[in-house]
């Protein structure tokens, strides 16, 4: 089974640490560069983590800032585990850059908070409504058979390696009522996918609410996931028409945090969301 862990976000936080050490003499990227031998865009690529720094070049920069034992022996650990590839890696063909990083981001996260206005979230899934969603999608006739099982398969990975495992990740969802209703294959699919929703609502790290129909939204963005971590920012995944994003930024990250505390507070609490989800099962049993 596929574990926990991102060499993507060790990687940053051998960036982010390095750049710390960097701050902390008063050097400048120039001055560090200088110093190595190195242009200045190496130091800048390594510190933002858009490439990975070699074993010598780690070295280099540890004997250039004086760290000491036992900072020494977790940065050299930490640019070994960036070194690994994740278990999503190998589908990196068939699905986009962007859900990639998006997996190896949320793989070392602790808590989610995710917002859904039109479809069931994808750790929430079931196999069969994986499929809808992506049937119904109009590039599924662009993409070969093989690549839509792809997309299954690491989506049920996802809920293994995240919701299922000794260390699960925190997930609060708030859906609004029309998920529930909004059709991604035949009615059984439906039932089957809502009776799945009661099911993983009763993991004691899953919180489910539902905003009612009649509520108007109290915030007007499309869905969005909040993933916190324990020793790096908080971060938020957009999804839009052309793909999702990444906002780093911490101030336009907590008006998200503070727009979910908004939806939290509009929505129905888990006894009524679970009682809703009852009542639309016997919608789709017509």
């Amino acid at each position: 089974m596929p574990q926990r862990g991102s060499p993507a976000l060790r990687r940053r936080r051998l960036g982010l640490e390095l750049r710390r050490l960097r701050e902390s003499l008063d050097l400048t990227g120039d001055e560090v560069s200088s110093r190595l031998e190195w242009s200045t865009a190496k130091v800048s690529r390594i510190e933002t983590a858009r490439t990975l720094a070699k074993e010598a070049d780690v070295e280099a920069l540890i004997e250039l800032y004086g760290v000491d034992e036992p900072l020494r022996g977790i940065l050299v650990a930490l640019r070994h585990d960036a070194a690994r590839k994740g278990w999503w890696e190998r589908y990196r063909n068939s699905v986009p850059d962007e859900y990639i990083t998006l997996i190896g981001t949320e793989a070392e996260a602790t808590k989610a908070r995710n917002w859904e206005p039109q479809i069931v979230p994808g750790l929430l899934q079931t196999e069969d409504y994986v499929l809808g969603v992506l049937h119904a999608s109009q590039d599924a006739s662009r993409l070969p058979p093989s690549w839509i099982q792809d997309r299954v398969e690491i989506r049920m990975a996802r809920q293994r390696t995240l919701l299922h495992v000794p260390d699960p990740l925190a997930h609060v969802s708030v859906l609004h009522e029309s998920v529930l209703k909004n059709q991604y294959g035949d009615a059984r699919v439906m039932r089957d996918q809502l009776v799945h929703l009661i099911e993983v609502s009763e993991l004691e790290h899953v919180e489910m609410r539902i905003l009612p129909q009649d509520v108007p939204p109290p915030v007007s963005t499309g869905a969005f996931l909040h993933l916190e971590f324990s020793d790096f920012p908080d971060v938020v995944y957009e999804e839009s028409l052309r793909g999702g994003q990444f906002v780093e930024d911490a101030e336009i990250v907590y008006t998200y945090e503070r727009a979910f505390g908004h939806l939290v507070e509009c929505a129905l609490d888990e006894v009524a969301s679970q009682e809703l989800i009852k009542k639309t099962i016997k919608y789709w049993n017509r």
